[in-house]
């Protein structure tokens, strides 16, 4: 299907402005006079707070306020951005008398200037009582271990005084009967490790009273709207009176999917009415906003010899870290987002329990929990194929869904009020496998042990899936309305975090309208201006807000073709847009937008060319993914280096290719870090020990892998979506990690169970697997 604008590779809308450096961030366009506003934090993981000496900090030049626990509402909230009522549990204070990890907030400072506040964060004396710390997540439930939340007033904590902020458990069939009538089960348990979103911006926002006493907070964040919500909860301000701005944002990955700096300037300002800034340092981004959880899965697979799978087990354990941000949602999306993949067993059970520890706040981060079920699930089908004899790629092939076909898991675990019974209508998984098939040469290599040097080479693979918002839940809406010179007001209340998505959302409305990008402006994600929206998270926004955006464009497109209808008194249906006019194909009459509009807004019959619509998803269609990688393992050393990766997606009509090629290149980046270096680390007291850019290796240009990337697109398209399209933005980062282990099992025989790869523990494994050492 040809389109004139979608499809098309438009250049951002935003980019003059970034290429000028033009001050477009939270931090550019704070008030000159705003107040600096910095956090004191614990030095203690778990401790009690007995008193907190502020009156000399009071006495510094340029100190206005200092808050601290006793002055501050009690009011338990979430800081997730989620529908509401909101899956996680309110079990965070803006301020606390206990703290639960180092660097938990103990009070907030305002002042005239950075120096004095610094000052002021020395000055104050804390006398903690200090508790015994959870730091291991495999025992935070044992017997006797510390209780990390025994305030009696935190709601919806699963069992506060086992330390298990969520629990779930499903199942379809009878699991354990199908597995002992299995004729090869095969079990592992896999590790994904504690890692940190690195977006370029750090938290930031400002606040200040308009000129009626409203509260306006202008914020980094992914979720405005949410945003607002929490805010009215903790200041018991109505909602009418608060409004939120998301300027342009530096990247979020997740970690912005929360209000995590916004309220801390509400407070300073609604106490001194004056204009307050807060900047979030990069060592606060590591520590103070949200990590990916750490989660430890276990996995049982039994099939026949044939390697028909026939039942999945997978039993997890999450650490949520101090507080239940997006516990419960993460844990199921690591079963949600991979068990449909293998949809013809016959039986299936998911469960495990996501636990509090003295560790910083977990929570949204870009794939969400499938990339540490996907380890596990698609680790444990690769040793199913070479204990069976079979090719990796056959077994997948085999047992995979196809276009056409469901899975009860939708519906069962579907994060949608009432779950949703999904067929899958656009699946092009095996065309995705023929494709990196090819690129990668697998047919050739899988099975031919290849050498150069002292280096062994191996060849690995896997499939994913994700969504494309939350059936039922994730919720959009768009205004346009037409200008006097037949240009186009877009207003929408979906965030743009760098991905390009008010460039998509136009590419849209101009393909719906029929006329050019650069006559639609858009102006997004400003809870007083713009439509409700519940944000860009779950690769909601082009399935979901684009859908809202189309359904608008179509009602405007029918009131512009019926406006010159009359005009020139014949059927609607003779009209269509040419470029930015209306031409009848019967009498050739014509008008152009500007004199439609000149006529609709100050003639006799006057009257506003606008519409607004809302879309709700009723499915979730799956984008699919299969990757594969070669790499070379130096069984002298341990090191590992990948030769080539390569992922191909069906991602349903790409609606800018460019844009949606740059969001899968990036997602693998991010998935290949966590593969090879990152994973962010503490000591034995709960400080984190490479909290910096010095200590925590991120990939750059001179990483061997960077270069060695290959990503494609399938033909595919999606009769739900708004000209075929579904999500791209995460699934490319959730098969790194499990592609490059299989690979390493093809060239050397070890199967590592975690990432970060460990050199040494690999080289170790290889020498006790040859027998070189005892």
């Amino acid at each position: 299907m040809e389109f004139s604008v979608v499809g098309k590779p438009v250049k951002k809308i935003d980019s003059m402005g970034m290429i000028l450096g033009e001050p477009v961030y939270a931090d550019d366009i704070a008030p000159s006079d705003a107040l600096v506003v910095k956090i004191l934090r614990s030095s203690y993981a778990h401790a009690v707070i007995k008193h907190i000496e502020k009156e000399k900090a009071l006495k510094i030049p340029g100190i206005k306020l200092i808050l601290t626990h006793e002055d501050v509402p009690r009011i338990p909230f979430t800081r997730a951005g989620q529908g509401y009522p909101e899956p996680s549990p309110y079990d965070t204070f803006l301020l606390d008398k206990k703290v639960r990890y180092v660097g938990d907030a103990v009070a907030i400072i305002a002042g005239e200037t950075e120096e004095a506040v610094d000052e002021a964060l020395r000055t104050i004396e804390v006398e903690y009582e200090p508790l015994e710390p959870v730091l291991d997540f495999e025992h935070a439930m044992d017997e006797g271990m510390p209780v990390i939340h025994d305030e009696p007033d935190i709601k919806g904590v699963y069992n506060p005084l086992r330390n298990i902020a969520a629990h779930y458990e499903m199942n379809v069939g009878d699991v354990e009967e199908i597995l002992k009538d299995c004729e090869v089960v095969v079990e592992g348990t896999y590790y994904y490790p504690r890692s940190q979103h690195m977006m370029m911006e750090p938290h930031a926002a400002f606040s200040y009273l308009d000129g009626n006493g409203r509260l306006v907070v202008v914020s980094s964040t992914q979720v405005p709207f949410h945003t607002r919500r929490i805010l009215s909860r903790i200041f018991s301000v109505s909602i009418g009176n608060i409004r939120v701005i998301k300027p342009r944002i530096g990247g979020g990955f997740g970690a912005k999917q929360a209000m995590i700096v916004d309220a801390y300037v509400a407070a300073v300002t609604l106490k001194t009415g004056r204009p307050a800034k807060i900047v979030y340092t990069r060592e606060e981004a590591f520590v103070n906003t949200y990590t990916r959880h750490l989660m430890r899965f276990t996995v049982r697979v039994g099939a026949d010899k044939s390697g028909r799978i026939r039942a999945i087990d997978m039993e997890g354990l999450s650490d949520t870290g101090a507080y239940g941000d997006h516990a419960l949602t993460t844990f199921m999306v690591a079963g949600s987002k991979t068990l449909p993949l293998y949809n013809k067993v016959e039986a299936v059970r998911f469960s495990g329990d996501v636990v509090y520890t003295n560790h910083p706040c977990a929570g949204a981060f870009r794939g969400y929990g499938a990339p540490q079920g996907l380890l596990a699930l698609e680790s444990v089908v690769d040793q199913l194929a070479y204990k069976l004899g079979m090719d990796p790629v056959e077994i997948r092939r085999m047992n995979a869904i196809r276009e056409g076909e469901s899975s009860p898991i939708f519906k069962i675990m579907g994060e949608g009020r009432e779950g949703v019974e999904q067929v899958v209508e656009s699946c092009k998984l095996h065309e995705c496998i023929e494709k990196g098939m090819e690129i990668i040469g697998w047919s050739q290599k899988w099975n031919k042990k290849r050498w150069e040097g002292s280096k062994v080479l191996g060849v690995g693979m896997s499939i994913a899936m994700q969504g494309s918002g939350i059936a039922k839940i994730d919720m959009a809406s768009a205004t346009i309305k037409m200008n006097d010179d037949g240009s186009f007001n877009l207003l929408v209340g979906a965030t743009d975090l760098g991905t390009g998505s008010d460039t998509v959302l136009a590419q849209i409305a101009a393909e719906t309208l029929g006329v050019d990008v650069k006559d639609i402006i858009v102006y997004s994600s400003d809870t007083d201006m713009t439509p409700f929206d519940t944000g860009a998270y779950a690769s909601s926004t082009t399935y979901v807000s684009g859908n809202a955006v189309k359904k608008a464009a179509e009602e405007v497109k029918l009131q512009i073709l019926q406006a010159a209808a009359e005009i020139f008194g014949e059927p609607a249906d003779n009209l269509k847009i040419e470029g930015k006019k209306v031409v009848s194909t019967k009498s050739r009459k014509s008008v152009s937008f500007a004199d439609l509009c000149t006529t609709l807004y100050y003639g006799s019959d006057q009257r506003q060319i606008a519409a607004t619509a809302s879309f709700v998803g009723e499915v979730s269609p799956p984008p699919f993914m299969a990757s594969f990688a070669e790499v070379a393992v130096d069984t002298e050393t341990g090191e590992v280096e990948l030769k080539k990766f390569v992922s191909v997606v069906d991602a349903g009509k790409a609606l800018n290719p460019e844009l949606a090629l740059g969001q899968l290149y990036g997602a693998t980046v991010q998935g290949l870090g966590a593969t090879f270096n990152e994973e962010l680390k503490f000591d034995t007291k709960g400080r984190p020990t490479n909290a910096s850019l010095f200590t925590y290796k991120i990939p750059t240009r001179g990483d061997h892998y960077i270069s060695r990337l290959e990503c494609h697109l399938v033909d595919s398209y999606e009769p739900t979506g708004p000209y075929g399209a579904k999500s791209i933005a995460e699934i490319g980062i959730d098969t790194p990690a499990v592609t490059v282990l299989n690979a390493i099992y093809n060239a050397v025989g070890v199967r590592l169970n975690k990432v970060p790869i460990d050199n040494e523990k690999l080289l170790k494994a290889i020498e006790e697997k040859e027998g070189k050492i005892n």
